[in-house]
């Protein structure tokens, strides 16, 4: 028997290539089945350094700065064939490298990821795909465009410095400079969501990255300001679409003055690693995310594994903490016990828990 094993990461405690090793580790030792490790992402925190991995990519580092412009190391993938750049916005602008006390939409920005982008521009890239899980900020994308060369101004005509307080409110006028790039980006994304209304970005996404609910109306209003100097700036038509609420808006920001595909980021990641190739290898196909939900039917590898597994006759395993995976589907779900986030070693606890619960589940003769 044949195993694939190819887990999301399981947010805050393991990464998709570890859990992908611990998994791997104990079939083998426990059953001597033969494992194929593909660790997957769907747009999600760490997609595209995944992807990097995945296709033995040369990792660029780029001295930049992060959500609040203090120093930081972000970096990108480099296709140099293609002329590709693979990058997550987490690298730089990542919500993860933030205290609860240092996130603020107000002030936040994507520029240390813009200065990533530019790098990877200077290198020749023609083509940027990002990765647009776990960011730390609702900026719409500025940061990135100013970085790029497009300047935020005031009411008196003065650029306004990226990381000021209150910055999409002081912004009265857009000004394109002449040494714009030639470039198109691909943005994955794990959500749907637009970027304004109940369902976006401001409403669902603002209060973890540091809005207050109090002040959510006004902060989409203001966007909706921006919005409408963008609007004016590119002369030209526009409508709110899914995806726009990732990471803030980037990819609503970036369409305005570059050619942008919004792609659903388990898709596209599952063509570049060819794990429909591996999937009809195996004979059991195990995956797993920190906690199968509502939202994973709406773009999460692990639902999309199940509809693949599905296609082609396959049984599939979910890991999961909690009872959301039960109803979805799948041949066989193995349940993480709750974790006790409060203690110093609840990483160590976690691998623990995926390990002894795999070991239990192949002793126990679950894979038949």
């Amino acid at each position: 028997m044949k195993f694939l094993i190819a887990p999301n990461a399981f947010k805050g405690t393991i990464s998709a290539e570890e859990a992908a090793k611990i998994i791997a580790q104990k079939v083998e030792e426990r059953s001597g089945f033969e494992c194929i490790i593909q660790p997957v992402a769907d747009g999600g925190d760490g997609t595209c350094g995944l992807l990097i991995d995945s296709l033995l990519l040369e990792k660029i580092p780029v001295l930049t700065l992060n959500a609040i412009g203090q120093p930081a190391m972000g970096y990108f993938g480099w296709d140099s064939e293609h002329k590709k750049a693979y990058l997550d916005i987490s690298s730089a602008t990542g919500i993860g490298s933030l205290e609860l006390r240092q996130r603020d939409p107000y002030s936040t920005s994507t520029f240390g990821t813009g200065q990533v982008i530019l790098k990877a521009i200077q290198m020749g890239a023609e083509e940027i795909i990002l990765g647009l899980g776990g960011s730390a900020t609702i900026d719409m994308g500025l940061g990135i465009l100013n970085a790029l060369g497009i300047l935020f101004l005031d009411e008196n005509g003065r650029e306004i410095p990226a990381f000021t307080p209150h910055y999409l409110e002081k912004i009265k006028h857009i000004q394109k400079t002449l040494e714009i790039a030639k470039i198109r980006f691909t943005c994955l994304c794990d959500v749907k969501n637009p970027f304004f209304g109940e369902n976006g970005a401001v409403k669902v996404y603002g209060p973890q990255k540091g809005l207050a609910l109090k002040h959510v109306p006004d902060f989409e209003k203001t966007c909706l300001d921006v919005l409408g100097l963008l609007i004016k700036k590119s002369k030209g038509e526009w409508a709110d679409q899914a995806g726009f609420g990732a990471a803030g808006g980037i990819a609503l920001g970036l369409g305005f003055f570059f050619p942008i595909d919004i792609k659903i980021g388990a898709d596209y990641f599952f063509e570049l690693v060819a794990i429909e190739e591996k999937v009809i290898q195996s004979d059991w196909i195990i995956t797993g995310e920190g906690q199968y939900d509502s939202q994973s039917d709406q773009g999460k590898a692990s639902f999309a594994l199940l509809l693949l597994a599905r296609s082609h006759k396959k049984k599939i395993a979910l890991i999961t903490s909690g009872s959301g995976g039960r109803k979805a589907g799948f041949d066989l779900v193995l349940e993480l016990p709750s974790l006790d986030f409060s203690t110093k070693d609840f990483k160590e606890k976690a691998r623990q828990n995926l390990s002894g619960l795999i070991d239990k589940a192949v002793l126990g003769e679950r894979f038949d």
